[in-house]
Order: structure tokens, then sequence, then C-alpha cells
């Protein structure tokens, strides 16, 4: 074997071959140098692999953010080094050097692919299950954006949605969620290769895992296909058989060897996640017939060979630029629309949409302000789809006069992603991965425990993602502590990279979906109430544009002796206890902080002006965990909180048992003043 080894003098069995073990080879090499990683899957997966990569995924490696690329996930996200070699081998740019740099300081390759990071990466997977999660957002994207822009002889939309699993993904409940959604959807562009070897990181997958996976799919509504994964021709008519089904997705069962090609290690549990030494990389690379030495040698046949994807996904997305050229003259309002929500782009006088409300002592939850504003903004926000985990009507996430989507039709802009919070949230970021979505979803603040990985996903990824949380703490009352959620804000807020904003009234609200909508680089988590609130007099207060920063001086008195510090409803409880103790005597600034994490991106002159040092006698006001509000509070404030599980009463007795009550504020305050 030689670098003058054209492909031309190789059958295609051979120059087949070759190829995979290429693949093989270059995940042996990068191991090995990083002393770390995972070779079975690499090893195991690399032949149905290279031939969906050289003969049915459709993309360019020249434009890895081509719109109507089909999508790859590899949902089993330690197996990286198999998606790293083919972006290599591909033409993407991932060089040699990067694969040297595996798993090292600032490399593009990673540990687990990270979404952003790698050119031909599309997004960052890892945890077992989200990939695939994800994957069906995918899916269920370009569904809903073909359906509203194709029209007969433009398919502008027109890809299909892969992702690699593994036992684990499939283990893992999230799954179980998606697949079942995917099933209910019809989504027949969705096709997921699962690499059955067989074994897991522990040992065999009989140990853990005996269910029959294809019955379980064939009973979600799934096409079920079966192949001997080292077998090319086998693994390519069933990826022809699986594009043809457009009314179901398709799960292709992959039977494969893990760390196939290992002499003494394949088809074991120690090949998973372990280098394989340098003895049985030696062995291993004799046996595929693969030169010792140099390390990372890719002959030119290969790269001669997988370089024509580049040469067919280059000339294809020529053909649909052409395709959408014509479209944006046979089309032209479509055409706009369709580069409108490419950006997610907003019309200049949108914010019109969003007006003042105006002052009102009962008012209604935020959480119904929440859904009203939401009906207004989707007319000019297209992007706009979601919806709940069957409980639209809680949350109020449902646009009036929309249909659902349905395995017959996606015509419409309600998501009933049904009782499946896992999955609900894995899909809002693979739509947002997909792009041309800005993709929301509603469910109780409790149940945001469901979500975290998901939403830490999104964070991480810089997703614009919307999370509507409501029935926000024990102000939802009478369903008691299993409803009532205690840690679940304050352990959001610990989230990199999520706005957390939980806002006192209508008009913070507005802020909110506002900044939400403007804010590209990641997730919002809107916090919003069951309870009735009321709606502030700006006319006496600050504006409520003051909540974009995060933190403001909502009411402040002249010479103040004390400042009170709340989010959410229990800001209208700080005013009250403000009120109070102006009556004795006693001046209070009150200060809203809606959104700490936008708070703490001001620059440190704002946030002394609104926390101003010398103002030591501090009280912060929240119906969650106290642990966090210190850093506003400084060595001599008191915050009051709920510190232990709620209890099922009436809200308003809730709040007068657990001392978040203007009067207990008072208290607590003059106490501090005579502390002093």
């Amino acid at each position: 074997m030689t670098d003058e080894t054209g492909v031309e003098e190789l059958g295609q069995a051979e120059i087949d071959r070759l190829c995979a073990n290429a693949i093989r080879a270059l995940a042996i090499d990068a191991i090995e140098a990083a002393k770390s990683g995972h070779p079975g899957l690499p090893l195991g997966m690399a032949d149905a692999a290279y031939v969906l990569w050289t003969r049915f995924l459709k993309h360019n490696p020249g434009d890895p953010t081509w719109p109507d690329r089909d999508r790859f996930v590899l949902s089993a996200g330690h197996g990286s080094m198999l998606l790293y070699a083919l972006l290599h081998l591909s033409g993407y740019e991932v060089s040699l050097d990067d694969l040297r740099a595996f798993r090292q300081w600032e490399s593009k390759t990673p540990g687990h692919p990270e979404y952003g990071l790698t050119p031909g990466v599309e997004t960052t997977t890892g945890p077992l299950g989200q990939g695939f999660g994800m994957a069906v957002g995918m899916a269920m994207a370009e569904r809903w954006l073909a359906e509203r822009f194709n029209r007969p002889g433009f398919p502008i939309v027109d890809h299909y949605t892969y992702v690699l699993c593994s036992d684990g993904d499939l283990m893992e409940g999230i799954s179980h969620e998606a697949a079942s959604l995917a099933g209910h959807l019809r989504l027949g562009k969705l096709i997921a290769l699962y690499d059955s070897n067989l074994v897991s990181l522990d040992g065999p997958t009989e140990l853990t895992f005996s269910e029959n996976v294809a019955m379980r799919f064939a009973a979600y509504g799934w096409q079920v296909l079966h192949v001997d994964g080292h077998q090319m021709a086998e693994v390519a008519e069933a990826l022809a058989q699986a594009r043809a089904e457009r009314s179901r997705p398709s799960l292709i069962i992959a039977r494969t060897v893990i760390g196939y090609g290992s002499l003494n290690k394949a088809g074991k549990h120690i090949v998973h996640g372990e280098p394989l030494g340098a003895e049985e990389a030696r062995l291993t690379k004799a046996n595929l017939g693969w030169p010792l030495e140099p390390t990372f040698y890719v002959p030119e046949a290969v790269y001669e060979h997988m370089h024509l994807v580049l040469e067919v996904g280059d000339r294809r997305q020529r053909e649909w630029a052409a395709l959408l050229a014509r479209y944006q003259t046979s089309y032209p309002e479509l055409a706009a629309l369709w580069e409108q929500m490419q950006t997610r782009a907003l019309p200049a006088d949108w914010e019109t949409l969003l007006p003042p409300l105006p002052p009102d002592p009962q008012a209604k939850g935020t959480r119904v302000t929440s859904g009203q504003l939401l009906n207004a903004l989707a007319p000019v926000a297209p992007g706009l789809l979601g919806g709940s985990a069957d409980l639209g009507g809680s949350n109020h996430t449902t646009l009036k006069g929309a249909a659902p989507l349905s395995g017959a039709s996606f015509a419409g802009r309600n998501i009933y992603f049904g009782v499946r919070e896992h999955a609900m949230a894995a899909a809002l970021n693979g739509m947002a991965l997909h792009g041309g979505i800005v993709p929301y979803g509603g469910t109780f603040l409790v149940f945001s425990d469901y979500m975290r990985p998901a939403i830490r996903l999104a964070a991480l990824m810089h997703l614009q993602v919307v999370f509507v949380f409501t029935h926000d703490s024990i102000g939802l009352g009478e369903d008691g502590p299993t409803h009532q959620p205690v840690e679940h804000l304050m352990s959001l807020r610990l989230i990199p990279n999520l706005h957390v904003f939980r806002p006192a009234d209508a008009n913070e609200v507005r802020m909110a979906w506002r900044h939400a909508l403007e804010r590209h680089d990641g997730p919002t988590a809107l916090v919003l109430t069951r309870q009735n609130v009321p709606t502030l007099d700006r006319r006496r207060l600050a504006p409520a544009e003051g909540a974009l920063r995060g933190g403001y001086v909502l009411r402040d008195a002249e010479a103040a002796q004390a400042l009170l510090l709340a989010s959410g409803s229990e800001v209208a409880v700080a005013l009250e206890a403000a009120d109070l103790l102006a009556e004795r005597g006693v001046a209070a600034r009150v200060v809203s902080l809606p959104c700490w994490e936008l708070f703490e991106a001001q620059e440190r002159a704002y946030r002394e002006s609104v926390l101003p040092p010398a103002m030591t006698a501090r009280v912060a006001i929240e119906a969650g965990r106290t642990l966090g509000w210190e850093r506003y509070l400084g060595p001599r404030g008191i915050a009051l909180g709920v510190d232990r599980f709620g209890a099922s009463a009436p809200y308003q007795e809730l709040f007068r048992r657990y001392g978040l009550t203007a009067r207990h504020v008072v208290e607590a305050t003059l106490e501090l003043l005579r502390q002093a």
C-alpha cells in the first residue's frame, strides 16, 4: 500500500474497505496519542458510517451551514473519533493536526462533539439519548418548514435527519419519549442507525438490556430494518429502503462487533471506553492490513475517493441555490419570509405589539400575560414554534386559531408534546439547531428537573430556545409540595449562559419576551406565576424597561435606610412593605431583580448604583430557596424565602405561614435597623 495508489487502480470493494479502515486507523492513532477515548464504536461502525457519508448523506464540506443539507447526529458522542475521521477525510476544515490534538486544550476535536467548535458537527452530544431527542426535533423542523415553504417544482426544504445511536442511547428514558413522539408524528425523513453490538461499558448488554428493541420501535410506529453492520451492501440497501419510507421514521438495527479488527479486544466491553494500548493497536493495524508507521497515515486513494463528497456536495448546493433564485422570482413574498426566518430577524417596529399595560391591582397571573403576548408576537415572529407538555391551557402556550402539528399535517403552529418533558426539551434544541425556527416549550417549573440536561445543552450550545415555566412557587397553592418548586429557580440560575427571567408583573413579562426574542446567543427561561399579581403603576414607579438590565431601582426613597430586593410576585410584597415602613418613618428603596444573569452582565458602576455598598440593611424576598441571595445581601442582610418543602393549602395561607408577607418583611427590616 503506497500513497501513489490511485482510485482507478482499485476495485469498488477494495476502495470501500480501504476508506473504512482509514477511519479505523485514524481513530486508533488519535485515541492512542491522547491516551484517552472510546475506540470501540469507531472501529465497529466505520463500515456503516462510511456508506452513509459517501452514498447517501447530502452535505457540502465546503459549506457546513448550507440550509438544505442532511443532518447527521452522532448521539453516541463518546465515539467522536468516528465523526472527526469522517469530517477530515471528507474535506471539512478538520486537519490531521486537529486529529493529533484529540482531547487536548483548545483543539477542534474534544472528547465529545461540540456544536460551534468543529465544522460539520451539528450538535453537542455525549449525554446519552440527548442526540436522539435533538434529531427528532431536527426532523420536525424540516417537515414544518417544508410544508410552509415548498411549492410544486420548488422543494427548497428537502433533506433527511440521520442519527447514529447506541445501546446506551436507547436505554436512556429520553429515547422512549422521543421515539414515541417521532412515531406519532410520522417523521418519515428521520432515520436512526442503531449500533447493536451487544456490549455496554460495564459488560455485555445481557446484564442490563434484554428488551426486544425491534418490537418496541415497531410499536411506536417506526419501520424497523435489520442488517449486518459490516456488510456495506446490506447497509446501503437498508438506507435506500428507509429513505423511500416517507410515512414512518426508520430504525436500522446494525449488528456489529465493537472494536472490530482488534485481535484481543473485539467484542469485549474493555474496548468501549479505553485506548487499545500500544501493543494491541499494533496488532489491530496489522490485522486490518494497515501500515504500522507512520501514525495518522492516509493513502492518497482514500483522500481522492472521499473528496468526491466535496465535489458532489458543492454541485448539489449550487443546484439548490439556483432553485432558490427561481423561487425568489416565482414566490417573492415566501422567499422574503424564508430569509426573515433564517436570520430570525424581527420587523423594525415589532415592539409596538408590546405596548405598556395599564396599572391593575387585581390583574392576572404572569402566565396569562405571557400567553397574550405570545399570541400578539406570533404574526411578527413567524419562526416562533412550540407548545407544551400536555399543559397548554395552564402554561398559556397555545396560539389561538392555529392548528396542531400532526402525523397528517404540519401546517399548524401548535405542538402537542404530550407528557414528554425530556423529549420536548431535546426536540426544542434540535429545532433551534436546524435553523429557521425560534422554539418554545412550556411546563410547570417543578418539572424543569425532567428537562435539565437539555436546558444545560441549550446553554452550552448558545441556542435561542425559550423555556416557559409556570406555577413558579408555593403560590400555586393546593396541589401541594409535589408540585410546588422550591429549589428549582435557584438551580436554574446555576446553569451558565441561561437567562432566568422571573418577572414581577405584566410589564416585566413584556420585557422578558422582548429579551427572549432579541437574544440569539443563548436560551431564556421565563418563570411565571399561577396566582394573580397586580400590574404595577408605572406612573409612580420606574419603567419596566429597567428589567432589560436584569435589575433596577423600582421605587426609591430620599435618604433610604433600607433596601428591599425581590423578584416575581414578591416584588408586590416588597412594595407593600415599603409603604408600611414609610408609615413608621423608615424610608426603603425597592429593587426588582427579575434576571440575575443580565444584572451581573452590567458594568460595576450600574450595579452599585442599584445596590449601593453603603446601604447595608438589606432584605430579600423570594418564594424559593434563599441560598444564593447572599451575593446581594452582604454581611448584614437577610433573605426571606422557602427553605423547606411546601404544603397543600390556599396560596395566601402558605405565604402567611412561610413569612412572605409585607408585615413579616417590615419586622425583619426593623430588626436589622435595630441591630445596626
